[in-house]
């Protein structure tokens, strides 16, 4: 019985033997391609965690530029030509955008607005829509301003879409809509947020109610 045995496991020895004489090439290489692309993911993981802090240490220096619009913008392109696709150019984008609408440079405040709505962060994109919005009603390109508003989506920014778009209406004469669109602002707006008083304010200015 034991070399029965014996005989059986030989076999089955030779047979994996056998097969990793015809394997071995494969396996090394499939082992080597996991190692190497968790090598990969590690690499990338430790690429982006320092990418991101590189990013955020240039932005954070635009604070030492407050007052100086040209140094702003500057620093803020090389945080968006170096990282474009981080939290912080997204960031960045959005102060030099202020920065510019500050200094009158009305299309510079467009562009780098534009940019964000296209590429920048999704969760920079509702504020981004509103101040563009704001930049297009200074530059009386009413038209895009209020295409730009119907495209909000996103409730947080309903009532202030809503305000935003009144005050494009009014300006246009078309006091009625501007109305209900301040009435739309108010409705949606929080009883204690500084924005529902002034919507309130605008509304009585035309004769309106809230």
């Amino acid at each position: 019985m034991a070399g029965s045995y014996d005989f059986e496991e030989q076999e089955r020895i030779a047979a994996i033997q056998h097969w990793w004489e015809d394997n071995a090439k494969f396996v090394y290489t499939a082992v080597a391609a996991f190692v190497l692309s968790v090598a990969g993911w590690k690499g990338w993981q430790y690429w982006s965690s320092v990418q991101t802090a590189e990013a955020a240490a240039m932005a954070a220096q635009l604070t030492k530029t407050t007052g100086d619009p040209k140094k702003t913008v500057d620093l803020a392109q090389a945080v968006i030509d170096k990282h474009p696709r981080s939290f912080f150019a997204s960031e960045a984008a959005l102060v030099a955008a202020q920065a510019s609408f500050e200094a009158g440079d009305l299309e510079g405040a467009r562009g780098r607005l534009e940019w964000v709505m296209n590429k920048g962060r999704e969760e920079h994109r509702g504020l981004a829509r509103i101040r563009l919005a704001a930049v297009l009603l200074d530059l009386k390109k009413y038209a895009e301003a209020l295409e730009l508003l119907d495209g909000n989506k996103d409730e947080a920014w309903t009532a202030m879409a809503a305000d935003l778009k009144g005050d494009i209406l009014f300006a246009q004469g078309r006091l009625d809509e501007a109305r209900a669109a301040y009435k739309l602002a108010i409705d949606k707006s929080d009883a204690r947020s500084p924005l529902r008083s002034l919507t309130e304010l605008k509304l009585g200015a035309l004769g309106g109610a809230p």
